[in-house]
């Protein structure tokens, strides 16, 4: 018996028990994860002095609850740092890679877009709000115009691996959803909510930030600050009971009881668990990608910046590339060169399935013809998450409210986890750290906020 149950060892799991452990002295928790390793989908891979993540490469150093999960692991001091503002994102448009324009400023001057569609921008002052639940692409052309879809098709792509065409513009982004309800025009919302900003502004771009070894660093230490009693490898849950003393689990190890049950769990797998609460969907679409790693002698020289992305209207084989060893030093011995090529998405489950070695050929005749590479790469890997990633398409803000009812009407029970409030690093940890506030009887206030959109 303990006070509170984690199904979950990956981030949101790990975070709960960490804040726990700070903040609540004497809680009694236990975390039951089934795979034999913690982590969930942050895995980091190191071979013949190459650094490579099959999961998220990163997190922007914006969010205050990151920040406070760093600090409370000693993990802070360790973080290498890649600031937006000094790095280049480019998207492959009309044949050849374009940077992105970070600014308002930025985008007014570009030449990636006609004047006329500049101008087209700003008839959105005088739009109402879309009915329905559009999709983003549906949405963004409704708005902005039809030229500014492949730079939305790019960001999607960029952290979904999704369809702009499937995904719902009130699941991705429901804090700029809500403000287009009051004000109609997406440019009035953005004004409204600089001048109604209190604390204090940040007048730089964020920087992207992982660790020396990889993003593994993290869910590694987390599980370092754990006592062993605490944390239960290979126990796969295979029901869960709502009972007059709280909530029972059944496992692979046996049965465990606690006051209050948190399922940190991706999306699709709390479903499963969750089939006797009248679910509104069984499952969610989920999105899969390849991380094709390749290295080069120092001969190849790369654009200036973090990568690229490349919208589908472009038609090639890759999602884009990621220039990791221009992001973070350390990812590739002294004089070499790393890319990150990913693979597949929404669009394209049937490429994940390919072998090996038809994938690293593909990527590789991709990034040759984008970025002019001669030479063969001296390293090849490909590597493959052990998850996909939840799809916020039509319907989705539905099962979000759903998720709210039942966690209200039925006390103890807590629900976050990998799609559930977002996909980033920075999503997870501050979901988490709102679940562990309420088990502690705290009611931390629902963030609606309008978020940036980083390439």
């Amino acid at each position: 018996m303990r006070d509170t149950l984690i199904i979950g060892a990956g981030l949101s799991g790990l975070t709960v028990a960490q804040t726990l452990r700070v903040r609540c002295y004497g809680h009694r928790f236990l975390l039951l994860e089934k795979a034999g390793k913690a982590g969930g989908a942050i895995r980091s891979h190191a071979e013949d002095g190459f650094i490579a993540e099959a999961g998220p490469h990163g997190f922007l150093d914006n969010c205050r609850e990151s920040q406070d999960l760093l600090s409370s692991i000693g993990l802070d001091s360790e973080c290498i740092h890649a600031p937006l503002s000094r790095f280049s994102r480019y998207v492959y448009l009309q044949g050849a890679l374009r940077q992105i324009p970070q600014t308002p400023l930025a985008l007014l001057t570009t030449t990636l877009m006609p004047w006329k569609e500049k101008f087209r921008v700003l008839a959105d002052l005088w739009k109402k709000p879309l009915e329905g639940e559009p999709t983003v692409a549906q949405w963004a052309s409704y708005h902005f115009g039809p030229a500014l879809l492949p730079f939305v098709d790019a960001a999607l792509t960029g952290t979904y691996a999704g369809d702009m065409d499937r995904l719902a513009i009130g699941a991705v982004m429901p804090g700029l959803r809500q403000q287009e309800q009051l004000h109609g025009s997406i440019i009035r919302a953005i004004l409204a909510a600089q001048r109604n900003r209190t604390g204090p502004r940040r007048l730089s771009l964020p920087a992207m930030t992982s660790f020396k070894a990889g993003m593994q660093s993290l869910p590694d230490r987390l599980v370092d600050f754990l006592p062993e009693t605490d944390l239960l490898l290979n126990c796969g849950v295979t029901s869960i009971d709502k009972t007059e003393y709280g909530w029972q689990v059944e496992s692979s190890q046996g049965s465990f009881q606690a006051a209050n049950l948190v399922l940190a769990l991706p999306v699709n797998a709390s479903l499963a668990l969750l089939k006797n609460f009248d679910i509104p969907a069984q499952e969610i679409p989920e999105a899969w990608i390849a991380t094709v790693v390749l290295a080069f002698a120092k001969e190849v020289r790369l654009p200036p910046g973090f990568g690229y992305l490349a919208p589908e209207s472009e038609g090639r084989f890759s999602l884009g590339a990621l220039f990791s060893s221009n992001m973070f030093p350390g990812r590739a011995p002294a004089g070499c060169t790393l890319i990150e090529v990913l693979v597949g998405g929404r669009r394209h489950p049937e490429r994940v399935d390919l072998n090996d070695g038809t994938l690293i050929q593909n990527a590789l005749q991709d990034i040759k013809g984008i970025l002019g590479i001669a030479q063969d790469p001296i390293h090849a890997r490909v590597l493959r998450n052990n998850g996909g990633i939840p799809q916020p398409e039509q319907g989705y803000a539905e099962l979000l409210a759903w998720r709210n009812q039942t966690m209200g009407s039925n006390p103890g029970l807590f629900i976050c986890g990998f799609g559930w409030d977002g996909i980033g690093i920075n999503h997870m940890i501050k979901a988490a750290d709102g679940i562990a506030e309420r088990i502690m009887g705290r009611h931390p206030e629902q963030d609606a906020s309008i978020k940036g959109v980083y390439f």
